[in-house]
């Protein structure tokens, strides 16, 4: 086999397990790094929906409380203002999604659907949680949710939701009698879910991991091509006209030109070796034919 082939074997052994260890690792750190990225935008809607319900609670409300006494306004209800706030991003985003998914809600459309119910299941069966999140799929594509409990901690919650008898009027007028009552204190009740896609994040990633492997094989077949010139230039030639040089000797043309060598190299070394060699079977074939 020859030195060349052996070389590129070894080689290209070494860039097939470097590539493969490279591509490794560089998909989970970009992996990594989008699902944070991810997971960073969905706390940021989270909070920009709690920012909706503090400024709900402490401007809206009082604002309309007397209104409220002759008509029952749902702005003055924090659920609502966030719930209407991320219904207008929708509008131009209609992939991402924000829910105050209740068990018993007042208003029909914030009743929590099945996986929904699981999520809230899971916070009223741990005290302790603060945060669930995970990944499903939806029409859209696979999505990523960030969830936290809505637990009843203000008395006056109570007010509009522990009976009918207790609620405003005009709140049973308006929602009837039949739902989001029954509350109790410190009762996790439901969950604000905030749904963003994965696809965006993880093709940015997919596109840049395309990038890189790229990249890094090109640099190889560079570096492979550079290598294999180097290595034919400073080895394989001259170790050939050498070798070419000693059988010539081998086979008696003892009057052929000496090898022309002058680098320090080990093929220099080896080429000056041979050519001393060369001068000893002259001189011994001298004085053998005297």
């Amino acid at each position: 086999m020859k030195l060349l082939l052996k070389f590129n074997l070894v080689f290209v052994l070494v860039f097939a397990v470097g590539y493969a260890l490279t591509g490794l690792l560089s998909w989970r750190l970009l992996e990594r790094n989008a699902r944070e990225e991810i997971a960073g935008n969905a706390r940021l809607l989270m909070d920009t929906a709690l920012a909706a319900r503090n400024y709900t609670s402490s401007q809206i409300g009082p604002l309309l409380e007397t209104q409220m006494k002759y008509t029952f306004l749902p702005q003055t209800i924090p659920a609502y203002s966030a719930t209407e706030v991320f219904n207008d991003l929708r509008k131009k985003h209609v992939e991402y999604g924000y829910k105050e998914a209740v068990l018993n809600p007042t208003n029909p459309r914030d009743r929590a659907v099945e996986w929904e119910a699981d999520i809230v299941t899971q916070f009223r069966g741990n005290a302790e949680a603060t945060e669930l999140v995970g990944d499903r799929d939806t029409p859209t594509g696979r999505s990523f949710y960030v969830a936290r409990p809505i637990r009843i901690t203000n008395p006056a919650c109570l007010r509009c939701h522990s009976s009918v008898e207790a609620a405003p009027k005009t709140l049973v007028d308006r929602y009837g009698p039949a739902n989001g009552f029954g509350w109790n204190l410190n009762e996790v009740v439901g969950a604000q879910i905030i749904s963003v896609p994965t696809k965006v994040a993880l093709d940015r990633a997919e596109q840049a991991y395309g990038v890189f492997m790229g990249s890094i094989a090109a640099v190889f077949v560079a570096i492979g091509i550079a290598l294999n010139l180097m290595l034919w230039a400073l080895v394989i030639r001259p170790v050939d006209r050498l070798a070419h040089f000693a059988d010539r000797v081998s086979l008696g043309e003892l009057d052929i030109p000496d090898f022309q060598r002058t680098a320090n190299d080990e093929i220099g070394v080896l080429a000056r070796s041979i050519a001393r060699m060369r001068t000893s079977m002259v001189q011994a074939m001298k004085m053998l034919d005297g």
